[in-house]
């Protein structure tokens, strides 16, 4: 990968002037470069990750569910996956191998929003052969970033 989009993959927030000592090349080359790939869709959004554990007010309910689908004649798993990740409640969708056919991260506001998308919405779909869901119940690292801090050992050593 470009020292470029790997040094942004870790900091989308780096200055121009950071970004120039660490990659030896011009602020204009820079810019060039950026925008470039913004343009082709390499850089596709900038993202901030947020621990949503520390916001008791913003708690969301996050679910994986596997999905088992009968993919269809000359498109395979493409459209049956288009349409499930047109659901507002599917933040990502992954194509699998193995025992099931898709991988969905779900949020919902509760357990009950969560199982009612699965009920009412992917389950009765025609192409869906069967679900199973994981509630997500604790994030120790996500993109490539530690969530949870250890606390110090605070007892006095026995000596």
């Amino acid at each position: 990968m470009d020292d470029i989009l790997e040094i942004l993959e870790g900091n989308a927030r780096i200055s121009l002037e950071d970004l120039e000592k660490l990659t030896g090349k011009s602020k204009k080359e820079l810019e060039k470069a950026i925008r470039e790939y913004e343009k082709k869709g390499v850089i596709v959004k900038y993202k901030t990750v947020i621990d949503h554990q520390k916001l008791a007010k913003d708690k969301k309910v996050v679910a994986l569910i596997e999905v088992k689908i009968a993919p269809q004649k000359d498109v395979g798993f493409d459209l049956v996956a288009e349409r499930i990740y047109q659901f507002p409640e599917v933040k990502s969708c992954y194509l699998l191998s193995g025992t099931y056919d898709l991988l969905l991260l779900v949020e919902g506001d509760d357990i009950q929003t969560v199982a009612g998308f699965v009920s009412e919405k992917l389950a009765p779909l025609s192409q869906v052969r069967g679900t199973a869901t994981h509630f997500m119940l604790k994030k120790y690292k996500e993109d490539g970033i530690v969530l949870v801090k250890k606390e110090m050992n605070r007892r006095l050593p026995v000596s």
